[in-house]
């Protein structure tokens, strides 16, 4: 367990325990169990049928009739066990009464078989001491399936073969005290790979312990155990230290969801129909699912591979006129904050006489003399952000997304404008939804950045790939009209 006011304690509890190479994602033990059962149906129906027909007439009758019948079977029992919680990691662990469970439930499917046979008129090519001999069989194999799942899991638990979502759980000792890792697994499908407890806060303090937290030493260690999503165990009746701990993740494009506090479990484990997982509370959400993100970066890459292609003779002929108006090099390399708060070199085009980088950036003006006469043109048609197809082809960029500023910008109006840090939830762009707006170039005003990241933050909350393509288009209208680029 780590507390973050002693940074010379261990990171994570399970730090130096070994990890399986290979192990089994907690969301495809249900699908699995599932598969064995419907093949256990399905096995125990074809060789039913062959038994009981081969003990009548020394035949194995018709095979693939009662293959069906236990395809029938088996998807009416695997619906019914999904509904019955069946499938769940812990119903599964549990030995009393699981048996009675599994018949239960095989009987339901037993019955939806027999009025399937008798609404399609198919008792004649069924045999009843067939449909018998599979309901038999097929009960036997359920349980006995279930009895060697059963201890497998087991096994695997203890081999630690089973991998949950990864998650930093942090929280209070106290909340943190009612959940083992084995409980976060078993009951949410949570794999936690660090733990973090908030520091004690003197009963006599006003303080909340959320403010003692290093922001920065937090964002570190969610990063550098990459960790899916975090977990909240606070007290659910202090939302204010809830909205106080969000504040402090803002930056981390990750969802956030709060486990029950001590008083919702103590009713909830007296329920078994819905999985427990379904009672986290989702507090921050990711901006962009696994296949958004796919989608997202499909278009990236085509886009930027073929408008690099068309646009690399316009390049070179900038780069000659560069070169002859004035010293230094073409290209032009700054450090800014991409997707995750992670810095990254962005390349441009050289447009002015001086090349700042660091603590020290001061934004273009109107005349600006620093901006040489070929870059005036350059950044007046943004040809300067060109370059930036390479940055989008390594995946440091987007073609759609907020624009990315100088490092001292980003601490700057981190601090002044609410929400800034919700720019860094997605990969910033080559241009965005505030550009096609009139919101290119400097701001020199705050009310202008301010009206920026609320176009920012509306695109990466309504994100889809249509808005990508419209903003694609819409753009080269935008530096038609050069408004507010110099």
């Amino acid at each position: 367990m780590t507390d973050l006011i002693n940074a010379s304690e261990p990171n994570s509890v399970f730090e130096g325990r070994p990890r399986a190479r290979l192990a089994i994602p907690f969301s495809l033990i249900e699908p699995l169990f599932a598969a064995v059962d419907c093949l256990v149906i399905v096995a125990a129906g074809t060789l039913g049928g062959a038994i009981y027909q081969h003990a009548l007439g020394g035949n194995a009758g018709d095979a693939g009739l009662y293959a069906g019948l236990g395809l029938v079977a088996s998807l009416a029992y695997t619906i019914a066990a999904h509904f019955f919680g069946l499938y769940r990691l812990d119903q599964l662990l549990e030995e009393e009464r699981d048996a009675g469970r599994v018949l239960a439930g095989w009987c339901l499917a037993g019955f939806f078989l027999t009025v399937v046979l008798f609404l399609f008129k198919s008792g004649e090519d069924a045999s009843r001491g067939s449909v018998l001999c599979l309901f038999a069989l097929s009960g036997a194999g359920l349980v006995l399936s279930r009895w060697l799942g059963r201890n497998y899991l087991r096994l695997a638990l203890v081999a630690e073969t089973i991998r949950g979502r990864r998650a930093v759980v942090i929280g209070t000792q106290g909340e943190l005290a009612q959940f083992a890792r084995g409980d976060l697994l078993t009951r949410f499908g949570l794999d936690e790979v660090e733990r973090i407890s908030l520091p004690r806060i003197d009963a006599a303090s006003l303080a909340s312990p959320i403010s003692a937290l290093n922001r920065e030493e937090l964002t570190r260690r969610i990063r550098e155990v990459r960790a899916e999503e975090i977990v909240l165990a606070l007290p659910w009746a202090r939302p204010q230290e809830i909205e106080l701990l969000l504040g402090q993740m803002r930056v981390i494009p990750l969802p956030v969801r709060l486990l029950p506090d001590r008083a919702v479990s103590t009713v909830l484990r007296r329920q078994s129909a819905m999985p427990q997982r379904l009672y986290m509370v989702e507090v921050q959400r990711t901006p962009l699912s696994a296949l958004d993100r796919l989608a997202k970066r499909m278009l990236d890459v085509t886009v930027a591979a073929v408008a690099l292609g068309l646009l690399t003779p316009l390049l070179l002929v900038v780069a000659f006129v560069i070169k002859l108006e004035s010293k230094g090099p073409v290209i032009f390399r700054q450090r800014r904050h991409g997707f995750n708060g992670k810095s990254f070199v962005i390349y441009k085009l050289r447009t002015m006489k001086v090349q700042e980088d660091g603590g020290a950036v001061v934004q273009a003006t109107k005349r600006d003399p620093r901006v040489t006469r070929v870059g005036r043109l350059l950044r007046q048609t943004s040809i300067d952000e060109l370059p930036q197809l390479l940055n989008v082809l390594q995946g440091h960029m987007s073609m759609v997304g907020p624009r990315p500023h100088a490092l001292i910008h980003d601490y700057e109006y981190g601090g002044m404008i609410a929400n800034y840090a919700f720019r860094h939830h997605v990969k910033p762009g080559i241009t965005g939804w505030a550009q096609v707006h009139g919101y290119r170039g400097g701001t020199p005003q705050l009310e202008l950045m301010e009206r920026r990241v609320a176009l920012d933050l509306w695109y990466i909350d309504n994100w889809s790939l249509m808005l990508d393509i419209s903003i694609i288009f819409k753009t080269s209208f935008e530096l038609i009209r050069s408004r507010n680029a110099y």
